[in-house]
């Protein structure tokens, strides 16, 4: 949240690549608490890479989700990214 303080962006945008594999396994509680961080501080985040490996219903479902919503967004590449960043 210091990037959102200290530039006043609203908006941040990370390669899948760049977060750890933990990330990915709900059960871990790494990506709500994580997320609910971004959404406590009004700020959107989309994450993108290639997410076809995961199997697990969960995770597809809360990609899903969250990509129905307004602030996460799990996408294939950065310019849909920024895209989904734009709305």
């Amino acid at each position: 949240m210091t990037i959102k303080y200290e530039t006043n962006c609203n908006k941040i945008t990370l390669n899948k690549d760049a977060i750890i594999e933990d990330f990915f396994i709900l059960s871990k509680g790494l990506a709500g608490e994580i997320l609910q961080k971004f959404i406590n501080y009004q700020t959107k985040f989309a994450i993108y890479g290639d997410y076809s490996k995961y199997t697990s219903k969960p995770l597809k479902d809360f990609i899903y989700e969250s990509n129905n919503g307004k602030d996460i967004f799990f996408v294939e590449n950065e310019d849909e990214a920024i895209k989904m960043l734009s709305k």
